[in-house]
């Protein structure tokens, strides 16, 4: 398969390597720009922050719902109604979230706010429509290592916002964004998926071939387990950051840029060397890396004072591994059904996230002002050991399928 021809802002072609950076980082900006004002937000709306920091897992949780359904549905109306669809439902959610009454508002904006994960999701789909599996792995990594500057700036550019305007002007900020992405989209995002020739109901029922395939449920289980250590993380670091290590905001989003950097670098080796050892040996060695970053980060937090130092550094290597990990992973789901890649990326998607806020909820109520740190890390650490187990059976089954 030759790639289709890309034009920049021509939606007669392919979209150009920069709208799918810009899609995907969208999503990535409206989960995390405001994480260093949760605990100010939940002293704002008069609540705690257990409650406030709902806003974590129900945007994973809204986002794993909505992504069963765009699948198809860019499987069946084509990838760009569905996107552009789903942008302006984020800018109509933001605008909700900005002027919420209170703290109730304020979280189911948050849910329909998930619709954004849309671009996301779909920009693998749209990969996989333009390259085969092994390049499709190399490209996703390339495009979530050029995507990981918006995790490295959102936070400390939330954290500087609230320090000078308030956490409203994340929102603001936001707000404009999807504006400009929505315009970017509209001219630059041509249809890469082939029509289908099915009904929509049709699209649903496609959903079993997924189900009983062994290789795809393995895949989705590496994908959810490594990023479930990442969305546990990013339930808990805001208290964590306040509460033990006693930082600003501003501060807090300072050191959120130790996992952005450790993913991107962990994007540019998937980038560079997936196509050379395959899929499955850039995934085992990812989860391997994470796991046992991750362990030793919670020895050491039971063992010394807790510090910023023991801490942040360890996930900015969990996100190296996981850099490696999920581009790959990625590709092997939307590999099992090529034609259904939509579906695939959807689905599997939806169990990722899912997964990732039922942890990012857990860890809410797990964490206290003491050992809020080392339980945070053994949390990640179990989530991240389990996904070793799940490409050591996805690899024993290739080889049992290969004999």
């Amino acid at each position: 398969m030759s790639r289709p021809s890309v034009r920049f802002l021509d939606r007669s072609t392919a979209p150009h390597t920069v709208t799918l950076v810009v899609l995907a980082g969208l999503s990535t900006l409206a989960m995390n720009i405001f994480l260093p004002s949760l605990p100010g937000m939940a002293r704002w709306f008069g609540v705690d922050y257990a409650t406030i920091q709902l806003a974590v897992p129900l945007y994973l949780a809204g986002s794993a719902a909505l992504q069963v359904i765009v699948g198809p549905l860019s499987d069946r109306f084509g990838r760009r109604p569905v996107i552009l669809a789903a942008l302006l439902l984020f800018i109509a959610a933001t605008l909700v979230g900005l002027f919420a009454p209170d703290a109730h508002w304020f979280l189911a904006a948050r849910i329909v706010q998930a619709v954004v994960a849309t671009g996301m999701a779909l920009s693998r789909a749209v990969i996989r429509d333009m390259v085969p599996t092994e390049e499709a792995a190399s490209m996703i990594g390339y495009v979530t290592m050029a995507m990981s500057v918006v995790p490295m700036i959102g936070p400390a550019l939330g954290g500087a916002l609230d320090e000078s305007f308030g956490w409203q002007a994340s929102f603001v900020l936001l707000t404009a964004a999807g504006v400009l992405t929505t315009l970017l989209v509209w001219f630059d995002l041509g249809e890469t998926a082939l029509p289908p020739g099915r009904s929509f109901a049709a699209q649903f029922r496609d959903y079993p071939a997924l189900l009983a395939s062994p290789r795809f449920w393995g895949y989705a289980a590496v994908a959810s387990l490594a990023s479930g250590a990442f969305f546990a993380y990013l339930g808990g670091a805001p208290f964590v950051g306040e509460k033990v290590f006693h930082l600003s905001p501003a501060a807090i989003g300072y050191y959120f840029a130790a996992p952005a950097i450790g993913y991107a670098l962990g994007n540019f080796i998937a980038g560079r060397f997936s196509r050379r050892y395959g899929i499955d040996r850039m995934i085992l060695a990812g989860t391997l890396i994470a796991t046992g970053t991750l362990i030793a980060g919670a020895l050491l937090a039971r063992a010394f004072p807790p510090h910023p130092m023991l801490f942040f550094p360890f996930t900015g290597l969990m996100a190296m591994g996981n850099g490696m990990t999920l581009p790959n992973a990625n590709a092997g789901m939307l590999s099992v059904r090529p034609h259904l890649a939509g579906s695939a990326s959807g689905l599997g998607g939806a169990l990722m996230i899912g997964g990732g806020a039922l942890l990012a909820a857990i860890t809410g109520h797990l964490l206290n002002e003491v050992t809020g740190h080392a339980i945070l890390l053994e949390v990640m650490a179990a989530s991240s050991a389990l996904s070793i187990l799940a490409i050591l059976l996805v690899i024993r089954r290739a080889r049992r399928v290969r004999r």
